[in-house]
């Protein structure tokens, strides 16, 4: 007989959020990324994401043997800190484990990049967090999706069938980042994604 997967008894250390926009005719386009890795992590580990809190879709669950909480907000892009800052001080947990992932255009498609801190870098879900959560000093895991002049448009269409391979290929990389960072710390994670 099937037995439902118990959730874990233990408080999240981890909030793990990705950014993307709500609603079907967003979904697989490039500004989505990290939704996408957010139902990655979440197929890998059995972690059921349907959860509404804080205007997120959420979850909570093991990753690599430590309990994290994992989060999509349905707020739109530019609006993400609305969601994520009551999401972390629900659970109690501290800017410095935050981890978020987002599109990069800045970084060529299919390369990766972690940083403990920063600027927005011109990303407008990186902007409300840094205003909600009153600092820029959050984990955060760069997905680059390529650069075209035309941003919006180009942030908002989807993969072309060839980017596919190298999509997927990217974000099972990504998986095993966030789960060294969990595992191993932010030093050794950011040596491991510098090599996807």
């Amino acid at each position: 007989m099937f037995r439902k997967r118990t959730p874990p008894t233990l408080p999240p250390e981890w909030l793990i959020v990705g950014l993307g926009n709500p609603g079907p005719q967003y979904a697989g386009t490039r500004h989505n990324v990290g939704f996408d890795l957010v139902e990655r992590l979440a197929n890998d580990h059995r972690i059921q994401v349907r959860t509404a809190k804080h205007r997120a879709l959420m979850g909570v669950g093991m990753v690599a043997g430590v309990p994290v909480a994992l989060a999509k907000p349905l707020t739109f892009m530019n609006l993400s800190g609305q969601s994520v800052a009551p999401l972390a001080r629900s659970y109690g947990i501290p800017p410095e484990r935050i981890l978020v992932v987002a599109d990069d255009m800045d970084l060529a498609l299919g390369r990766l990049r972690l940083r403990g801190s920063g600027g927005s870098g011109g990303h407008n879900g990186h902007k409300s967090l840094i205003a909600s959560l009153g600092t820029q000093d959050y984990p955060r895991l760069r997905i680059g999706i390529g650069k075209d002049e035309a941003v919006l448009d180009h942030v908002l269409s989807k993969f072309h069938p060839d980017e596919r391979p190298v999509v997927d290929d990217v974000l099972k990389k990504a998986v095993g980042v966030v789960e060294r960072l969990l595992t191993d710390g932010l030093e050794r994670a950011t040596e491991q994604a510098a090599l996807a």
